[in-house]
């Protein structure tokens, strides 16, 4: 198994920058769904409007709604990265900056692992651990989860995208 570099602060922060404009897109999709099924609920007279102008008031005012949205938004966050930690140990961003994120061995990371570690990451806070641990260049979330982040060669890059056809 061929060794890379642990990833940089400044590396994972461009990757993260990259991922979160692709997440932001699955927030706003994910936020239309939500609102289309409160709309549904109050066509077929399951949930009420009442005195609320239109659905988005009833949303911030509920707070079980408002919960459940913000539930299904960090729901749809977790899985984009573990689906692609689980996948090919890169999410989109991590392929453009030639990051992968494996177990010490070299392996993906399970289903179980990932969601902690997406969980573990803070909304990316977690990286800001890697400034500090100069040696491993490690985040909380790997620190927690077992996990590293190493930067890839060009050509170890292209076979890891080519093992996804």
């Amino acid at each position: 198994m061929p060794h890379f570099a642990p990833a940089n602060f400044s590396r994972r922060l461009a990757s993260l920058i990259y991922d979160s404009l692709v997440v932001v897109a699955f927030a706003m999709l994910t936020t239309v769904l939500f609102l289309l099924t409160i709309n549904a609920l109050i066509s077929f007279n399951l949930l009420a409007l009442g005195n609320h102008e239109d659905v988005s008031a009833l949303i911030q005012a509920d707070p079980i709604l408002y919960t459940l949205r913000a539930m299904l938004l960090v729901l749809v966050s977790v899985l984009f990265f573990a689906y692609f930690w689980t996948k090919s140990g890169q999410t989109i961003g991590m392929r453009a900056w030639r990051l992968k994120v494996q177990t010490p061995d070299g392996a993906l990371l399970t289903w179980p692992k990932a969601i902690a570690r997406s969980l573990c990451a803070l909304l990316g806070l977690g990286n800001l651990i890697v400034l500090l641990d100069f040696k491993k260049k490690r985040s909380l979330q790997d620190m927690l989860c077992g996990t590293e982040v190493v930067v890839l060669s060009k050509e170890e890059n292209k076979k890891v995208y080519n093992s996804l056809d």
